[in-house]
């Protein structure tokens, strides 16, 4: 068994995003074994896993149907079996530990990440809405819940541009036909 502390919304955002779109392709960071194994020790803080591949794909893709509303939740439940909290006691107070099988340690994270985030803030978590050419999910922070891109630098400056080449080009014929 491993304990972990939950929630862990960068490792629930890091599951979400291992199927970037590439050059308008869309890859898998966790199709290939290897490429797989070096995401998991990324996300074990170096150390090797045993994580079940299998179960932390169909893991990855049951949130991405959550996200997007075509799942219910009760899809998680391999990710969810053998799991439970532990209290842990101290000086300071009492404290919650999550225990997990080793072999889904990652994707037990993911899931309760999900469910904690869902229930505190839902709607927050979200796909880019740069569709056609990102597929990545953001967890919106912000006090308005107005966030819409994966990252404003990339996805939104490229969403912006379209809509302002847009107005503008809509704008023209009108001013031409004025002219006449």
């Amino acid at each position: 068994m491993v304990q972990v502390q939950v929630p862990d919304e960068e490792l629930l955002l890091a599951l979400l995003n291992t199927t970037p779109t590439i050059d308008g392709v869309r890859v898998d960071r966790l199709a290939d074994p290897e490429d797989a194994r070096a995401w998991i020790r990324e996300q074990s803080g170096g150390r090797r896993a045993a994580e079940d591949l299998a179960l932390l794909r169909d893991t990855r893709d049951t949130l991405q149907e959550l996200v997007r509303g075509t799942a219910s939740p009760t899809a998680l439940a391999p990710a969810l079996n053998g799991v439970h909290y532990r209290a842990v006691v101290d000086g300071t107070g009492i404290s919650w530990e999550l225990t997990a099988p080793a072999e889904h340690a990652l994707a037990a994270r993911a899931a309760v990440a999900w469910d904690a985030l869902h229930g505190r803030a839902p709607g927050r978590l979200r796909h880019c809405e740069n569709t056609e050419e990102c597929s990545l999910y953001l967890i919106d922070h912000s006090k308005s819940n107005s966030a819409r891109w994966c990252s404003m630098a990339g996805c939104g400056n490229r969403m912006k541009a379209r809509r302002h080449y847009e107005r503008r080009r809509n704008a023209q014929p009108a001013a031409r036909s004025q002219e006449r």
